[in-house]
């Protein structure tokens, strides 16, 4: 009985865990949902895969070119937004 018991409490623990958390708190990717060029910034709006959040990057012209919306999108120099 004791096992039983022991092993639901393990079961239980892995659903409260943190990890997801501290993933999301560390992301940096998304999704693109919008782009467009202003005063020489070609930029992508990208939603932000755990906050939901929507934030305005300025890239490169052949980054730019390449990068379309509806598509996943990761940004190597900002931690999560």
């Amino acid at each position: 009985m004791k096992k039983i018991i022991l092993i639901m409490v393990i079961i239980a623990l892995s659903f409260t865990s943190c990890r997801k958390e501290d993933l999301c708190s560390q992301t940096n990717c998304g999704v693109i949902v919008n782009d467009g060029i202003t005063a020489g910034c070609y930029w992508l709006d990208i939603r932000n895969d755990c906050s939901n959040n929507v934030k305005r990057f300025c890239f490169d012209t052949n980054t730019w070119l390449n990068a379309y919306v509806g598509t996943d999108f990761c940004v190597t120099n900002e931690s999560g937004w």
